[in-house]
């Protein structure tokens, strides 16, 4: 069977758009059909349509995602969930906007070292992004919950 090349695209609400993403795969020459778009949490990887690609990934096959935090926002389970598609599915993986996470140009032990050195750091950011907006949008609604009370209670005393 020969190999496929299957596009993977996410974004973290049903109101964000996914176009940009879709538009740089249809762009590689991936089929439409060949995409699994999950509009989700990146927190884990319990996604529906990440599963469903999962489950169609097989060895010589490629997976290509626009920039690793829309594979996953969670360090440790990036790194698992790269090994897994690589070293026990074989398939590749390439990321879009970092050239080097392209398993399918990997030249020997040194280019392995490096993907995984780049794939580590850049792994520890998008987990380190989704802590920051999550405080973000924490605080954000501690403080709109503090300006509803304050105009309740001041219009309470006019």
């Amino acid at each position: 069977m020969a190999s496929k090349t299957f596009g993977y695209c996410r974004v973290s609400t049903t109101e964000q758009k996914e176009d940009r993403q879709l538009e740089a795969m249809l762009d590689l020459g991936i089929n439409e059909r060949d995409v699994f778009i999950d509009k989700c949490s990146g927190k884990d990887f319990e996604r529906p349509q990440y599963q469903a690609l999962k489950l169609q990934l097989r060895k010589g096959d490629t997976l290509i995602i626009k920039s690793i935090d829309r594979l996953g926002r969670n360090y440790k389970q990036i790194c698992d969930e790269w090994r897994e598609i690589t070293r026990e599915i074989e398939a590749n993986i390439k990321v879009i906007d970092m050239p080097v996470l392209d398993t399918t140009r990997t030249d020997g032990l040194i280019g392995e070292v490096i993907s995984d050195i780049v794939l580590q750091l850049l792994s520890y950011v998008a987990e380190q992004e989704r802590a920051f907006i999550t405080r973000v949008c924490e605080g954000t609604l501690e403080y709109r919950i503090l300006i509803d009370y304050i105009i309740d209670s001041f219009s309470k005393i006019t």
